[in-house]
């Protein structure tokens, strides 16, 4: 999905000044790649559906009349109000690979879960490298098939066709474990049989 802002050049300022921009209802940013770092403020309202929503958007940032594709890389909060107080953006260039952060969206009936057990979440997101032309909103893990024990790994996951793990490895990202009901039972089983039988009262 893509969001778009539009935003007014700023010089690199001091906290007073700063402090003056976001009463002003503005965000400081600045957009990192290409040759020189781009510092702008843009109103607090534009980041409302940028902010809030687990999955990853690009943003098309108008600046002093040119438009940059880019995604946001960071973001700091007022402690308070928690509104945002400064955003880091990283710029696009076609070709070039992006690593960045992308959500795992779980979905399908699993048999397991039908029956009690609890999804073990290990990763709600992973960090991978793109192309910074096909960058996912998110992955999908579906649950469909998988049973008490079950995981899901990454190489399961959908709509990770261009992406891949910068370590190259093949982790978990979830499991099905049995209720703990189900877990105690052969262990309860195991302890009566072992224990002694009463003598009768004469």
């Amino acid at each position: 999905m893509l969001f778009r802002s539009n935003g007014d050049l700023r010089a690199a300022q001091s906290k007073q000044e700063l402090k003056k921009l976001r009463a002003e209802g503005k965000v400081p940013c600045v957009l990192y790649g290409g040759k020189e770092q781009i510092h702008f403020s843009a109103p607090v309202l534009d980041f409302r559906n940028l902010v809030y929503t687990p999955d990853v958007h690009t943003v098309n940032v108008t600046v002093g009349g040119k438009t940059y594709s880019a995604i946001m890389k960071d973001i700091q909060f007022h402690p308070v109000t928690d509104q945002p107080e400064h955003v880091d953006f990283q710029r696009l260039v076609s070709g070039e690979k992006v690593r960045l952060q992308v959500p795992i969206h779980f979905e399908g009936d699993s048999p397991g879960l039908k029956r009690g057990g609890i999804l073990n979440v290990v990763h709600h997101a992973v960090t991978v490298m793109c192309d910074a032309d096909a960058i996912p909103d998110q992955f999908v893990a579906d649950l469909s098939s998988k049973d008490f024990n079950d995981n899901v790994r990454w190489y399961d996951l959908k709509g990770t066709d261009g992406a891949r793990l910068p370590s190259g490895q093949d982790p978990v990202i979830a499991s099905i474990v049995p209720p703990a009901k189900q877990e105690a039972a052969p262990e309860a089983a195991a302890a009566t049989a072992k224990a002694p039988a009463k003598k009768a009262r004469s």
